[in-house]
């Protein structure tokens, strides 16, 4: 059986050429970095906390300071940005879910709980993460927000340059703004009309179907 916590020997040398052309990034030891990836994906697959990294991985502290530094040289927008170039743009699903947080998330040094994307909503205090995926549920850009923003604030900056013929929501997108934005660009919307809408609009059931994917990636 394939062990998908880790990355296969294709998936990581398409990494490495565009980690090689990343600035800021130095590959001098190819498999301690191959490694570190693979920590990494650990963690975003299991959902653990990084003290529970196995050590066969790694340091768990060193890890995550590799991961911070990364983060703020922008490395992982960069990868994201390049991989999804290959991303099946038939058709586009929009979506957003709650991430509680603990009282004590907000107390960084030098920081607000508006920088790191926290707020209280009527499900408590924690972030929105909003996701727009390709046809097949890959996820294509992620934005954050405290988590009383509405989902449809961040539809038209996740949507914005995405060449689609149609974009799959549900009730929570139906916005003239939104919907106007997408006629514009001939992109169909395919978002079921509120019940306090006065004109009801049609929705393509069947192609709403295939919006399933962007809740099995949450």
């Amino acid at each position: 059986m394939t062990d998908r916590s880790r990355l296969s020997d294709r998936e990581w040398s398409r990494i490495q050429s565009l980690l090689s052309a990343t600035k800021g990034i130095r590959l001098t030891r190819i498999p301690s970095c191959r490694r570190f990836v693979d920590a990494v994906l650990w963690i975003l697959r299991s959902g653990a906390q990084w003290r529970m990294l196995p050590r066969c991985l790694g340091s768990w502290n060193s890890v995550f300071k590799r991961f911070a530094s990364w983060c703020q040289l922008g490395v992982w927008d960069r990868l994201l940005s390049v991989l999804t170039r290959d991303a099946d743009l038939q058709h586009v699903c929009i979506d957003s879910s709650i991430v509680r947080a603990n009282a004590c998330a907000a107390g960084a040094a030098n920081s607000t709980a508006a920088q790191e994307a926290l707020g209280r909503s009527r499900g408590g205090f924690g972030s929105k993460i909003h996701a727009l995926t390709d046809a097949l549920g890959l996820p294509i850009r992620f934005m954050l927000t405290p988590g009383q923003a509405a989902d449809i604030s961040q539809a038209i900056p996740l949507m914005a340059g995405i060449d689609t013929s149609a974009l799959l929501a549900d009730k929570g997108y139906d916005a003239n703004r939104l919907l106007a934005w997408l006629k514009e660009r001939q992109i169909q919307a395919v978002i079921p009309a509120k019940r306090n809408r006065i004109e009801q609009r049609p929705c393509d059931w069947h192609l709403y179907k295939e919006r399933h994917v962007i809740e099995c990636l949450f």
